[in-house]
């Protein structure tokens, strides 16, 4: 009688358990940054000890829909200076493509290259190794609260500000998919269809990293 009570209790209990994570909305309010948000970022990260490096990897990461993956594994053969192109190589087996860099860019860029040791990847460690996705990761989030951001931040909300901006400037589909990398359009209808749109994509886009005093 008792065993046939536990094993009732017991199997009631396990029904219960919900296992595995939850979906992204349970843990975040919104998946997405407007570009003044970005900017509370940069200039939070300002007053990081390697305040120029951070805030230039949250502008790439904003300008080139760039996952942490993809931004921390970047190297100084894709950036082109001279032409102001960057070569983007994406995950997930995702397209690559080449996308031009912005004057505030290019200068963020020559600025780093003078300041850090030289190196392979574009994003040094203080040990001298290229930052990894973990480390940034935990650095937006850091910045999030420095930034008194309302929600948690984390690297992806970059990536889905850059193709909520662009669909907002009037962007085509097709043009988004590329510039994004999808393989899959589905991946792109949603920044674009108008019930999925954010607001507060009005600013100008003028971003400018972290200015030493």
């Amino acid at each position: 009688m008792n065993a046939t009570s536990n094993a009732s209790t017991s199997s009631t209990v396990k029904g219960t358990v919900v296992r595995g994570r939850l979906p992204n909305t349970h843990y975040r309010t919104r998946e997405y940054l407007t570009e003044r948000e970005v900017e509370r970022l940069m200039k939070a990260a300002g007053h990081n000890r390697h305040g120029h490096r951070d805030a230039t990897m949250i502008l790439l990461a904003f300008r080139h829909g760039l996952r942490a993956s993809e931004l921390c594994s970047l190297r100084w053969e894709q950036v082109d200076l001279g032409h102001g192109r960057l070569h983007v190589s994406r995950a997930k087996n995702g397209v690559p493509s080449v996308h031009p860099l912005t004057g505030t860019e290019l200068r963020a860029l020559r600025r780093l290259q003078r300041e850090q040791e030289p190196g392979r990847y574009v994003f040094m460690s203080e040990r001298g190794a290229p930052m990894g996705a973990v480390g940034f990761r935990r650095m937006m989030g850091r910045l999030g609260k420095a930034a008194k951001m309302p929600f948690p931040v984390h690297p992806h909300m970059l990536r889905h500000a850059a193709g909520f901006k662009l669909a907002n400037q009037g962007v085509d589909t097709r043009s988004l998919q590329h510039y994004l990398g999808h393989k899959n359009i589905q991946h792109t209808v949603r920044y674009i269809i108008p019930s999925c749109h954010p607001t507060g994509f009005e600013t100008s886009g003028r971003i400018e990293p972290h200015r030493k005093a």
